[in-house]
């Protein structure tokens, strides 16, 4: 599939899992959104937390990517949510027919891409225990099919921290026939929590996967963590196609411990996004992470597209 993101403009959605039990009040055990496919009231308020996203998309006449709730459903997660292998594998098709769904619903009133989404095999945050890239491509490998066979058009790997778990995932996306988008978590002087420098971490899964990945995004930080690093004229900056920003500028740590929502300033987000964009062109996919909810995305599209 030719992904249309690589030539126009669009949008995703913000902070599922911190829209949900913050401003929805709802229990995500493990933070794991895939745990809203247990009830119908649950899987409803899922399918409502997408629309005024793709609604925004509408008004501003840009494309969509349609990101599935499956963060945190891969194998390991399946014990600690309580859940077999196959009530696992149920959750992540579910999760596709959601968003086919979605898009049958919106059909022709914008460009819609379903995105089969993935998460690390460990924390959010931090590296975790080290895995060979063949090692993470096997780990994936299961999700990955499970997500393209069902419908998904892409895969996207969020809140990466290393370079092996990255270039493992593009390799699964590879073995299930789909093309992929990898999306690095930085701390805030604009590293890896691993330590590398994400212009490093590009390099080194392109040459891993013979540059498999469609495109890189940057989620899971604040446009102040990264600015400094987006360098416009250095080699890898036309992978760097896609920005999942958090409303919060505390760093990883503080985020952990948050007790209370800290949903920023959304004029101010989407201020910095046309920002970025104005010296960075190769930006085309924008969306939030945690803290960001419609308000902050509609913010961005006001900010960085025209409405049509």
């Amino acid at each position: 599939m030719s992904l249309p993101q690589l030539e126009r403009p669009f949008l995703t959605d913000g902070g599922l899992e911190t829209d949900l039990i913050f401003n929805h009040g709802f229990d995500l055990p493990e933070f794991s959104s895939s745990t809203m496919f247990s009830s119908p009231e649950r899987i409803k308020a899922l399918k409502d937390y997408y629309r005024p996203y793709l609604d925004t998309a509408e008004r501003h006449g840009v494309g969509f990517i349609l990101e599935s709730p499956s963060w945190r459903a891969s194998p390991d997660w399946a014990p600690r949510l309580g859940l077999s292998r196959d009530e696992l594998e149920a959750r992540n098709v579910a999760a596709i027919d959601m968003m086919r769904d979605l898009r049958a619903a919106y059909a022709g009133r914008l460009p819609i891409v379903i995105s089969g989404q993935v998460g690390p095999r460990g924390d959010g945050y931090v590296p975790g225990e080290a895995m060979t890239i063949e090692q993470a491509r096997e780990y994936h490998r299961w999700q990955a099919g499970i997500l393209a066979h069902a419908g998904a058009e892409m895969i996207t790997a969020i809140t990466m921290t290393n370079v092996n778990e990255a270039a493992g995932v593009a390799l699964a996306a590879h073995d299930a026939g789909v093309p992929c988008a990898i999306s690095f978590t930085v701390e805030t002087d604009g590293r890896l929590p691993e330590g590398v420098t994400l212009g490093d971490a590009i390099r080194a899964v392109d040459a891993a996967t013979d540059s498999y990945p469609a495109y890189y995004m940057v989620n899971c930080a604040h446009p102040d963590h990264f600015d400094a690093v987006l360098d416009a004229d250095a080699d890898w900056a036309p992978r760097l196609m896609g920005l999942r920003a958090n409303a919060s500028r505390m760093s990883h740590a503080e985020l952990n411990e948050m007790e209370v929502l800290d949903d920023g300033n959304p004029d101010e987000l989407g201020g910095q996004h046309r920002a970025l964009m104005q010296r960075f062109a190769h930006l085309k996919v924008l969306g939030g992470c945690c803290g960001t909810d419609h308000r902050h995305i509609a913010a961005i599209a006001d900010q960085c597209f025209p409405r049509r």
